[in-house]
């Protein structure tokens, strides 16, 4: 029979060496903690992390790499570790037809950035305002002269309407292009009624309501009116499609009636 062996228990350690035991192992977790950051900082600042080169990744079409390089290095502060994206990412943005920039790191001294350009799909207000609205229909800044496309339509409206009046052009835009012409200018005045001249020199009054609606009202003229126009050989001057069930119409020369009552919208 085995004799149990003794089991041997140190006492407890005062309180006050448990206290400075502790404190010993935190005050050195804190200076190895300084050493280290001092040492991370100091080979942050060496010249090896210099900003020395910035790639744009895509082709541009409105402003080139050079441009935007010349632009936006001025701007930046830091190095490869300090630079503030967000601001580099805001000095892109500030440049005419930039929408947004994406901008990455790439070590150990460059940055990657990513640009996407508007792209113009009207002249807001008319061809002397240097706003633009894009295919979003957001409204953009350029510079005078920068746009040279004159098949770019006039779209205007109240301010925060843009997107409103571009979703309105694209739903009417194809069915006049049944009548062999396009719409030039297309405006949404401040009581909400909508109003559009042809290239032919047309003008539409399509009333109040949503892009839905003066897509109908347009469809039902659409529709009609060029039995109207080629049995009197007279081109379109004016239209009002404000009626509830028909249309008034002004021929060159002639004007009638359509049929409908004359509850204007």
């Amino acid at each position: 029979m085995k004799r149990p062996v003794p089991v041997f228990n140190p006492p407890p350690l005062p309180l006050d060496i448990r206290l400075m035991n502790n404190g010993s192992v935190v005050l050195m977790v804190f200076f190895a903690g300084m050493v280290l950051a001092a040492l991370l900082s100091w080979l942050a600042r060496q010249p090896v992390f210099s900003l020395k080169a910035i790639y744009i990744d895509n082709e541009l079409v409105h402003n080139n790499a050079v441009t935007l390089r010349a632009n936006v290095a001025p701007k930046l502060a830091g190095n490869f570790f300090s630079v503030d994206l967000a601001r580099t990412r805001a000095a892109f943005e500030s440049i005419p037809w930039v929408r947004y920039a994406v901008v990455r790191r790439e070590f150990p001294d460059r940055l990657r950035v990513q640009v996407q350009e508007h792209q113009a799909g009207a002249f807001c207000g008319d061809e002397a305002d240097t706003r633009l609205i894009n295919s979003e229909g957001e409204v953009f800044e350029v510079n005078q002269g920068d746009v040279e496309a004159d098949d770019l339509p006039l779209l205007n409206g109240p301010q925060g309407q843009a997107a409103r009046v571009l979703q309105g052009y694209r739903l009417v835009t194809p069915l006049v292009e049944k009548l062999d012409t396009s719409v030039s200018q297309l405006e949404l005045t401040g009581r909400g009624s909508w109003r559009a001249r042809l290239e032919s020199g047309a003008v539409i009054e399509m009333g109040q309501g949503e892009p839905a609606d003066i897509q109908a009202r347009m469809q039902r003229f659409v529709a009609t009116v060029s039995q109207t126009s080629s049995k009197f050989g007279r081109d379109l001057e004016s239209a009002d499609l404000r009626y509830e069930n028909g249309y008034a119409l002004k021929l060159r020369g002639v004007t009638t009636v359509g049929d409908g009552k004359k509850d204007r919208k």
